[in-house]
C-alpha cells in the first residue's frame, strides 16, 4: 500500500541525512532534459547543492532576480514542468523535498512529481515526451499533488511500491505556475559495477551508493560531500568541522559502502583546504551483518590505515597493508584534531 507523510521543516535533514543522497544534485552530474518555462529563473537553480540566497532589489531584464526556477503568470495549461535526468545510473526514490524560499506572493500553489525508468531512451525523445499529460508516456506517480506554502521546505516520506522501483528521469509539475527555490530527490543509487572484478573501483562513492551515515560535527562542510564525483570546487564544497579547544580531540565521519567490498587504497583529497587541513587522519573499518543496522563510533571497528600525515591542498594516496585486505561495509574516517577535507575515496572490489 502506498503512502506519504509530511516531515516536519526541522526533521528533514535527520530524516534523509543519514540514510539517502539527493539523486538529482548538480554535483552529480544531474541535467535538465526540458522545461515547459523559465522566463524569470532558470530551471538550473533547482538541483544547485546550497541553499537558495536572496538579493533583495536586484533586477534583469526579465524582473526580479530569483535565485530557483520561476515562470510566467497566466499559464494557460494546467501545469508548468521539468524534467530532469538523475546523476546517477538510476536510483530509487524515498523522499521529496521543495524549498520554496524567497518565493512569496509568487511561489508554486501546488506540486507533484512523476519518475520513468529509460536508461536506453536517448534525450531527443524524452525531450518529446516531456510535456504530455500526467500519467503519460512512461511517467508514474511518485508524489500526488501537494499544496506548498510561501518561503518555506515542504517535505514527505514515502513506503510502499514507489519505493522499490529505479527512475532514471524525474519530472516536476508545477500547479498552475510560479516558483520554486530548489527540489531534492532523496534516494538511493543502483550502482553499475565494474564487470572485470580485477578493476579497482571507489567503493564510498555517491555514484556506487555509498552514503556518509553519520559525523561528529559538520559545522562548515557537509560529510555528504566527501563521496562526490571529482575534486572539490572550492572549499566549501567539502567537510570540514568547527575548530576544537579540547586535548586531544578528534572528528569523525562513518561511510556505508555501496557493496561489500576489500578495500585495497585510500585517498584522501584535501583540494581548497590550504589553512584549515587535519593535521594527521586515519582509516577504520567493519563488516556489518545486519543491513538494518549503521555502527556506531562505540562498535568494534578494525584499524586498516594507521595515523598519516595531511598537508594542504593536495591528493593522499596510501596502499593498504595486504593482511588488512578484507571484506568491509563500512569505514569510518578520523581527522586529528580538526579540519577540513575535500574527498575520500575508498577503491578497492566487489
Amino acid at each position: 500500500m502506498e503512502s506519504v507523510s509530511s516531515v516536519p521543516i526541522l526533521e528533514i535533514d535527520r530524516t534523509f541525512g543519514s540514510t539517502c543522497i539527493d539523486l538529482i544534485s548538480k554535483s552529480l552530474g544531474s541535467e535538465i532534459v526540458a522545461f515547459s518555462d523559465q522566463w524569470f529563473a532558470d530551471a538550473a537553480n533547482l538541483i544547485t547543492p546550497t541553499p537558495p540566497v536572496r538579493k533583495p532589489g536586484v533586477f534583469v531584464h526579465s524582473g526580479a532576480w530569483y535565485d530557483g526556477w520561476e515562470t510566467r503568470r497566466h499559464n494557460p495549461g494546467p501545469f508548468d514542468w521539468v524534467v530532469i535526468r538523475l546523476g546517477v545510473s538510476s536510483g530509487k526514490v524515498q523522499g521529496i523535498e521543495i524549498d520554496t524560499a524567497h518565493f512569496n506572493g509568487n511561489e508554486a500553489p501546488a506540486i507533484a512529481v512523476e519518475g520513468a525508468y529509460a536508461p536506453d531512451v536517448d534525450k531527443d525523445t524524452v525531450t518529446k515526451y516531456a510535456g504530455v499529460g500526467r500519467g503519460g508516456w512512461q511517467w508514474k506517480t511518485i508524489l500526488g499533488t501537494q499544496e506548498c506554502g510561501p518561503s518555506q521546505r515542504h517535505a514527505w516520506k514515502l513506503s510502499g511500491s514507489v519505493t522499490y522501483n529505479p527512475i532514471t528521469h524525474v519530472r516536476l509539475l508545477m500547479f498552475p505556475d510560479g516558483g520554486i527555490a530548489r527540489f531534492r530527490l532523496y534516494g538511493n543509487v543502483i550502482p553499475v559495477f565494474p564487470q572485470d572484478r580485477n578493476i579497482l573501483f571507489d567503493l564510498a562513492a555517491a555514484t556506487m551508493g555509498g552514503v556518509a551515515v553519520s559525523c561528529s560535527d559538520q559545522h562548515f562542510g557537509k560529510k555528504d560531500n566527501i563521496l562526490l564525483p571529482g575534486r572539490g570546487v572550492h572549499m566549501g564544497d567539502g567537510w570540514e568541522t568547527k575548530r576544537s579547544r579540547e586535548k586531544d580531540h578528534s572528528d569523525w565521519v562513518i561511510v556505508r559502502l555501496g557493496t561489500l567490498g576489500q578495500i585495497q587504497k585510500i585517498v584522501l583529497d584535501t583540494a581548497h583546504f590550504r589553512g584549515n587541513y587535519p593535521r594527521e587522519f586515519k582509516i577504520h573499518a567493519i563488516l556489518c551483518g545486519d543491513p538494518a543496522y549503521e555502527p556506531g563510533v562505540g562498535d568494534e571497528w578494525t584499524e586498516i590505515l594507521p595515523p598519516k600525515p595531511c598537508g594542504p591542498d593536495r591528493e593522499h594516496e596510501f596502499e593498504i597493508d595486504p593482511s588488512k585486505v578484507e571484506e568491509w561495509t563500512h569505514v569510518k574516517l578520523t581527522i586529528l584534531p580538526d579540519g577540513g577535507v575535500s574527498r575520500l575515496r575508498a577503491l578497492g572490489r566487489k
